[in-house]
């Protein structure tokens, strides 16, 4: 199926080694997996992979976290899969977890929660303890969740329906917040081709207001000295830095911008200016991800502290 990239023209100007990224969306998505370390270690779970047929390499910048060399059998259809041993989860959508770097025992909002690979990833990360809230506002998409808390044996999760625009402050205060706010997806291209056919300025524009919502709440919520990662899987502007700085005015002297750094993992700096508008100079420290960079999708994440 042939792209419709007309759309990512204008993002021409800021995406670096601009044909490369045009090519690297025209081929398959790697599969991903990561190991739950509640119940196996990575080690193990490579012998039991390569007995079934699928090899693995590690990534560089995740531990316990592989890329899959060989497709058949699918690992999804692996006993070791039903098992709850490992979990699939697309390698950008590793990025914001891995930022907010839940600790054991901490108290943990996932504000837009579904389909729950998130979830499961912070739970893992806190051992099995303290409490994970799980929140979305679908009802239908919850069930997903609870299947993935089922499967890897996670007890440390806790499920909300409710709208996260105007999540009730009576669930108390976080340590640390997820926002992986509903997007255009642009970045999701090589696993969903036509998603670029409903993308445009107008929808990233609407979507933003919601979005501005969702992170004004997740820092209502987030206790002071907590951490808030906003993540979206789309290149637009209007729906990442543009949202972030929105925020930053509504709350200039509670929030900061925390740079990111990770090693083996290649990004590209966050936007100050767009289009005429000039934004928070720090936000050069929030992170863009381009296909071509890592062989993944596309994502964009700014981590924030509230401070005491």
């Amino acid at each position: 199926m042939e792209l419709a990239t007309e759309h990512l023209e204008r993002y021409r100007a800021i995406i670096p080694e601009w044909e490369a990224f045009l090519e690297s969306l025209q081929h398959p998505l790697p599969t991903v997996l990561w190991t739950n370390t509640l119940r196996i270690t990575p080690e193990e779970l490579v012998a039991i992979l390569r007995e079934e047929g699928i090899a693995v390499t590690p990534l560089s910048w995740y531990p316990g976290a592989f890329r899959v060399q060989s497709e058949h059998p699918s690992p999804g259809t692996t006993w070791a899969y039903f098992a709850g041993l490992f979990h699939i989860q697309e390698e950008v959508s590793l990025l914001p977890p891995y930022l907010l770097q839940p600790k054991p025992n901490e108290r943990i909002l996932d504000l837009c929660a579904a389909p729950g690979n998130k979830t499961a990833q912070i739970a893992v990360m806190m051992e099995n303890t303290g409490t994970v809230v799980a929140n979305d506002h679908n009802r239908h998409r919850v069930g997903a969740i609870r299947a993935v808390v089922d499967r890897l044996g996670l007890i440390n999760v806790s499920i909300l329906v409710s709208d996260g625009t105007s999540f009730s402050p009576r669930n108390g205060t976080f340590d640390r917040v997820l926002v992986d706010v509903p997007c255009s997806c642009e970045g999701t291209s090589r696993k969903t081709p036509t998603v670029l056919a409903q993308c445009s300025l107008h929808f990233s524009e609407r979507l933003a207001k919601r979005q501005l919502l969702l992170l004004k709440r997740a820092v209502e919520v987030c206790r002071p000295g907590g951490i808030i990662a906003y993540s979206t899987c789309t290149y637009a502007p209007e729906e990442n830095e543009m949202v972030v700085d929105q925020v930053l005015r509504l709350f200039p002297e509670q929030l900061e911008i925390l740079p990111i750094t990770i090693p083996n993992f290649t990004f590209s700096p966050g936007l100050t200016a767009w289009q005429g508008h000039e934004l928070n100079r720090n936000l050069r420290h929030t992170m863009r991800v381009y296909p071509h960079q890592n062989d993944t999708g596309g994502f964009y994440v700014a981590l924030l502290r509230k401070r005491q």
